[in-house]
């Protein structure tokens, strides 16, 4: 489990993540830090979901500042996929049933009775809150679906967000789809890694994904840097007020802090 969260429901715990792999194994300019990476991409860590949970991918971002300034950028997609080790499944049972135990132990501690006499001492609401308890907080394994989070991740040396997101949609709907693309998966990541040029300053590219083609617009030595970050989500996220105060503390050169889950 990462982190002590051991009061959390097992399946609103998180656990400790790994990378499973990476390609290339290393490159001169951009070394591969495994420990960075995978607290990036996964920072919360590994989260388990059931058929019931809502399972959406998301995608996200993240910048590895290195000590002479220079920057790579990370576009990470995290999506849910079937747990298929049996074992997994019933760790993760066996967690439920200790976890419910203890709530169990809690609520006759707060009613002052013994377990034997639990069913004719607890009073009606807490019946009925243990009651919800055992019906929303439960896994079955014989009844239930179980769901980890995995992610794929680009790291690139500069910020192609909307090309990155487009890839990364497009190879995650390769991998889950019934009918396989044209060509091997491992034929569009060497693509990506080593067909694809940096467009030069000022032009655009274009490429093939897996399944529509891809394009990505370089600013030209006189224009402002690459912000290929969409502007509508920082209105959504902050509110137009809170936007116009964080302007005005950037004019006036203040510290800005922003803190988010």
């Amino acid at each position: 489990v990462a982190g002590e969260n051991f009061d959390q429901s097992p399946l609103r715990r998180t656990f400790k993540s790994k990378v499973l792999a990476h390609y290339p194994q290393n490159i001169e300019w951009n070394p591969f830090d495994q420990d960075a990476v995978n607290m990036l991409c996964m920072p919360k860590g590994l989260s388990f979901r059931t058929q019931a949970d809502n399972r959406d991918s998301q995608l996200h971002s993240f910048i590895i500042t290195r000590e002479d300034g220079s920057r790579t950028y990370g576009f990470v997609l995290t999506f849910y996929e079937e747990v298929t080790s049996k074992q997994i499944c019933t760790a993760m049972q066996t967690l439920y049933q200790m976890h419910n135990a203890e709530q169990y132990s809690s609520v006759c501690a707060s009613s002052s009775c013994s377990m034997d006499s639990l069913a004719s001492s607890i009073d009606e609401g807490d019946a009925t809150s243990l009651a919800k308890l055992q019906r929303y907080n439960s896994y079955d394994i014989s009844r239930d679906t179980l769901y980890v989070s995995k992610c794929i991740c680009l790291i690139t040396p500069l910020p192609f967000m909307q090309a990155c997101k487009k890839f990364l949609v497009q190879l995650y709907k390769a991998v889950t789809s019934q009918q396989p693309p044209p060509l091997p998966l491992e034929s569009y990541i060497h693509n990506i890694l080593y067909e694809v040029p940096l467009p030069p300053p000022g032009r655009s590219l274009k490429f093939y994904g897996v399944y529509e083609p891809i394009i990505c617009q370089r600013p030209g030595p006189n224009e402002l840097p690459l912000s290929d970050y969409p502007l509508r989500e920082v209105f959504e996220l902050l509110g137009l007020e809170n936007l116009v105060q964080v302007f005005t503390c950037v004019l006036l050169e203040m510290q800005i802090l922003l803190y988010s889950q």
